[in-house]
């Protein structure tokens, strides 16, 4: 066998398909499309400045952010891998203002499709690992065009969630509901093949991820965590901790599931129009999923992520996840939060709503 006996991408899919009688095979031909958007994406970033594809596409994103040639190159790969196979009703993506709505000539499916296309491409011209995020929902009118509304749900209601992450290795992440599975592009082959069945987090961890530039803004439960981290086996956790920040939502994650640890991007002061930094329906939401899947816990630092039901198509939240005990922990820190303030032993008395803040 040319995989060395593991199972492809679409082998693993049949497996999965067979344990339901009744499905179609709409969501794993809607996967195989991701599944090659995907593939045109890591070649493309695989070239990098010899393909012109780095740099500002002079352009902003619906949240006002400067969008890469490469987000614009990805955003229209995934449109154009997944409209056509009448698996999908409408799309939603980062750097699209409004749901996608299909050409007239496409069939309309029964599932929706939510996407960042290239996660961490802030970093793509310094070439650090990125990737790509997908999820995917059932529409609430399959075979017709979706309202907005439609994708207003909860990360509860996902059928599938995954991620790309284009590195020294391209992988597709992805769980279907039993689990949380891993598969390494073969490029020769250029086939996606079982590598990591199963992922698990470990409930433990004694590394950290998180913005340490935005500190002075932190709420007090998440300063309380940090400082304990830092302090080390002097402190009250009585171990050193190692804290990493790479910048790249994928690229995090897939360290975490890899080999544990927790992440933080919290809602802080920063701009108090918004609840957090991470978009919830197409970053934190499929995160999410995959990290319940493998065991781990993710959160909004007070109650459970996928819990929380969506008001805005591009809203934004605190997003903390990772090894459960760390996760419970923060939830723990921010219940038992004082109303006023923090007395953190680097940085003294701190509030919320401190004048320097």
């Amino acid at each position: 066998m040319p995989t060395g006996g593991r199972s492809t991408l679409t082998q693993f899919l049949i497996e999965e398909r067979r344990r339901h009688p009744d499905a179609t095979g709409d969501l794993n031909a809607l996967i195989t499309d991701v599944s090659l958007a995907c593939k045109a994406i890591a070649r493309k970033v695989a070239y990098g400045a010899l393909a012109d594809v780095l740099g500002s596409a002079g352009t902003d994103n619906v949240q006002g952010e400067d969008q890469k040639t490469l987000d614009v190159l990805a955003n229209d790969m995934f449109l154009r891998a997944s409209e056509w196979g009448g698996h999908v009703a409408g799309m939603l993506s980062e750097e699209m203002e409004a749901h996608y709505a299909l050409p007239p000539q496409h069939p309309r499916g029964k599932y929706l499709l939510l996407f960042d296309p290239l996660d961490g491409s802030s970093n793509i011209d310094v070439n650090v690992s990125v990737g790509s995020i997908f999820s995917v929902l059932r529409a609430q009118t399959p075979g017709e065009d979706p309202q907005p509304e439609d994708f207003l749900q909860p990360g509860s209601t996902q059928v599938c969630a995954g991620y790309a992450i284009y590195g020294p290795s391209t992988m597709l992440v992805l769980t279907l509901g039993r689990g949380t599975h891993a598969f390494t592009l073969d490029p020769q082959l250029g086939e996606w093949v079982l590598s990591h069945r199963d992922l698990q987090v470990p409930e433990k961890t004694r590394e950290f991820a998180i913005n340490a530039s935005n500190s002075r803004f932190w709420e007090p439960a998440v300063k309380r965590y940090v400082d304990e981290c830092t302090a080390g086996k002097a402190g009250p956790r009585g171990h050193d901790f190692n804290m990493r920040w790479i910048a790249s939502l994928v690229a995090e994650t897939h360290r975490i599931l890899m080999r544990g640890g927790v992440f933080l991007y919290p809602r802080d002061t920063k701009d108090p129009t918004r609840a957090g930094r991470l978009r919830l329906l197409y970053e934190a939401c499929p995160i999410s999923f995959l990290i319940e899947q493998a065991g781990g816990r993710a959160s909004t630092g007070r109650s459970r992520l996928m819990d929380v039901k969506p008001e805005g198509l591009h809203q934004r939240i605190g997003f903390v996840f990772g090894s459960s005990e760390e996760v419970a922990r923060i939830e723990k820190y921010h219940a038992e939060e004082p109303g006023q303030s923090y007395d953190s032993p680097l940085f003294g008395k701190r509030g919320l709503f401190a004048a320097n803040a």
